[in-house]
């Protein structure tokens, strides 16, 4: 029976909070009413009875004026029951019944029964006094009509303003929380139209500058990420079947050729041709699959290592490079994340240092940045043709390439420098392309590891 919807929750939560603060407070204000009116009635048959108890304790109960304003009846009891004074309207009533012996004092009561002949309830004080007689009862009633009549028109009131105001209460609950979650649904409408081939549509921003527009902002940046996303992933797919389309069909005119010759002295040489396209479609492959667990990979795990033992390990690795490789490795640098991955970053920084440089390849590792935010800066330069300002961010692209037909002849697969920055990215730096007057630099930043304790 609970409501489903956000709306009719609202609703039914607001109008049992109201209903239960319009209980507390009728409640209350009926109870301070009761109250408030019945002690002004006991004032007045306390006053008067009090009055009549001092004139019947010296004999001149002969002096006992009428009741005041306020009071019913007045009644004095003897200890023998009889009755020692009446008011005109209780002729004929029969004595209350006297207190009993040695309890003299005063008490209050309220009576349902009426014995003046009213209609409403009676606050009845009872003094008991010492007389000549012996101890007689005062009794001096007031009628409890105004408590009552307020009771009944209060109750009534609340019987009908409750149920008006809890109306108003869910009427405007509805008309505001259905006001409030429009934009809500429309959001809602337009994800739930969004496939995965439309994913350039936005959902609308309300201006509200609420909640639900930061909702929607973030919605749409979400879609953002997806079609930037997709778009690579399509572009992915679209290059990579390209880059494999090229090696399969040199490699299959190969093997046709092959079988086509006759002449075993050919053999070899299409042989070899076919090998070296193998092992571009393996490098490829290897390439494609890391990229593949990089892009699904989670953060990495926190290893602290040495960041100047593993570049110069990496160099030391390196046998029948073309370029020679020189080094100027700051002592001492350390950071948090994987080796194998970091080593792999070098490595493609090198290796396409190596396709370029014409005599000179140099590594360099320091520390920079503010006191607070300092890093390991790694830089790879070589003395080759550079990168063009303006190409300086497309080299990190994937299957990207300046000179295809160069970077075909000297092996690379496009997909080197793309994977570094990924990598790097993924320890929270940075790869970017520098300025270099002769040739080409690179610079990695690594956030440095937290100091030892």
């Amino acid at each position: 029976m609970w409501p489903t919807t956000v709306r009719a929750r609202a609703t039914v939560g607001a109008c049992a909070v109201v209903a239960a603060a319009l209980a507390l407070a009728s409640f209350a204000l009926l109870g301070l009413l009761e109250n408030n009116l019945r002690r002004n009635a006991e004032d007045d048959a306390r006053r008067q009875a009090e009055t009549v108890a001092r004139l019947a304790a010296t004999g001149r109960l002969d002096r006992v004026r009428p009741v005041g304003r306020g009071v019913e009846f007045v009644q004095v009891v003897g200890p023998d029951g009889q009755i020692l004074f009446t008011s005109p309207n209780l002729a004929g009533v029969p004595p209350f019944p006297p207190a009993g012996p040695g309890v003299p004092g005063t008490r209050f009561h309220t009576w349902k029964v009426r014995p003046a002949g009213g209609e409403h309830r009676q606050r009845v004080v009872q003094v008991v006094t010492d007389t000549p007689q012996g101890l007689a009862t005062v009794y001096a009633g007031a009628s409890l009509r105004d408590a009552d009549a307020a009771d009944d028109t209060t109750t009534a009131a609340l019987a009908i303003g409750v149920p008006l105001l809890l109306a108003t209460v869910a009427l405007v609950t509805w008309r505001v929380t259905g006001r409030a979650l429009k934009p809500v649904e429309e959001i809602r409408a337009e994800v739930a139209g969004i496939s995965d081939r439309d994913l350039h549509r936005r959902v609308p921003v309300p201006a509200t500058r609420d909640e639900v527009a930061r909702l929607a902002e973030t919605m749409n940046a979400t879609l953002d990420r997806l079609e930037a996303s997709g778009v690579r992933q399509r572009q992915f797919i679209a290059d990579a079947s390209h880059e494999l389309r090229s090696p399969i069909t040199v490699l299959r005119t190969q093997l046709e050729v092959a079988l086509a010759v006759r002449d075993p002295q050919l053999w070899p040489e299409l042989i070899s041709g076919a090998l070296e396209d193998i092992e571009r479609l393996q490098q490829l492959s290897s390439d494609l699959l890391l990229l593949a667990r990089i892009d699904a990979a989670q953060p990495v795990a926190a290893v602290r290592l040495s960041l100047t033992a593993l570049v110069q390990d990496t160099v030391d690795a390196r046998l029948g490079d073309r370029v020679p490789v020189r080094t100027d490795l700051a002592p001492g640098v350390e950071v948090s994340g994987s080796e194998l991955w970091l080593s792999r970053v070098v490595t493609n920084l090198l290796d396409n240092a190596q396709r370029y440089a014409d005599r000179e390849i140099r590594v360099a590792l320091r520390t920079g940045g503010v006191p607070h935010a300092r890093s390991a800066v790694l830089e790879v330069t070589d003395d080759g043709p550079g990168i063009p300002p303006e190409d300086r961010e497309r080299v990190f692209e994937r299957f990207a390439r300046l000179d295809d037909a160069r970077s075909r002849d000297h092996g690379g697969t496009g997909l080197g420098l793309a994977i570094a920055r990924d990598l790097t990215a993924h320890h929270g730096g940075t790869l970017t392309a520098g300025d270099f007057p002769h040739g080409a630099r690179l610079v990695v930043r690594l956030p440095l590891a937290d100091p030892a304790r």
